[in-house]
């Protein structure tokens, strides 16, 4: 395990997103493919930074903006109801949610390593920031991901 390096147990087929996904599109893209985050590649195909459930969460969960929007919302609709039909109004009301992008919500510093890092060294860096994901670059593009998984199966593999 002492001659174990990033290259040796790194996942080279990555899954990432894009910044202009929706907080949907990327809730369906972590679930349907059982993954609780992913990095961020812009359209230049450098690491942009990463998402993950948590930070899905954090967002969904933010009730005082949601009421705050609610409340514009019914003002607004208030004072037009004279004007317009319900079905007009309804029509109206715009999904704040739909708005956000992953951008919006991702961690924008990422724990890097190159491919020729010690395990060790990766599985340091994972426990010193609380991360279950590194991604490993060469010339600043990600070329694999490990994760606490990945180290995990390195031990049993032992």
């Amino acid at each position: 395990m002492v001659s174990l390096l990033a290259k040796d147990i790194m996942n080279t087929d990555v899954l990432s997103v894009g910044p202009d996904w929706s907080i949907s599109q990327l809730a369906d893209f972590l679930l349907s493919n059982s993954i609780s985050g992913a990095p961020v590649i812009s359209e230049d195909n450098k690491l942009m930074g990463v998402v993950s459930m948590t930070d899905l969460i954090r967002h969904t969960s933010m009730p005082a903006v949601d009421a705050c929007l609610d409340l514009k919302d019914e003002c607004y609709i208030h004072s037009h109801e004279s004007q317009y039909s319900p079905s007009e109004i309804e029509s109206s009301r715009i999904d704040a949610q739909s708005l956000v992008t992953v951008h919006d919500i991702m961690t924008p510093v990422t724990f890097n390593v190159n491919e020729y890092t010690r395990i060790q060294d990766v599985a340091d860096a994972m426990l010193r920031g609380r991360i279950h994901r590194v991604f490993v670059t060469r010339d600043e593009s990600l070329v694999g991901i490990i994760t606490t998984m990945d180290l995990l199966s390195a031990v049993r593999e032992l």
